[in-house]
C-alpha cells in the first residue's frame, strides 16, 4: 500500500491498485476526521464503515496513478 494525500482536504490514506478497476483504501481515524465528504456524514450519525467512498479521494488516487505515484499491481 502506498500513501496518498487527498488533493481536496489533505487526508492521508494508504491505497493499493490491484488492477485498473480495483482500489483498496486503508483509512485512519485522522483521515476520516479530516475528510470533507466523510466527516460531516459521520458527525450526522452515519456509520463511517458504511460510507462507500469519497469522490475527492477517488479522484486523488486516480491522479496519483496517472502521475506514477501509485502503481497498478496487475495492469492486465
Amino acid at each position: 500500500m502506498q500513501p496518498v494525500d487527498c488533493r481536496a482536504c489533505g487526508a492521508r490514506v494508504l491505497a493499493e491498485k490491484n488492477s485498473p478497476p480495483h482500489t483498496s483504501v486503508q483509512w485512519t481515524a485522522a483521515a476520516g476526521a479530516a475528510c470533507g465528504e466523510i466527516a460531516p456524514r459521520v458527525a450526522a450519525g452515519e456509520p463511517g464503515a458504511r460510507i462507500p467512498h469519497c469522490g475527492a479521494l477517488r479522484a486523488s488516487i486516480e491522479w496519483a496513478v496517472a502521475e506514477g505515484l501509485v502503481r497498478i499491481e496487475n495492469p492486465e
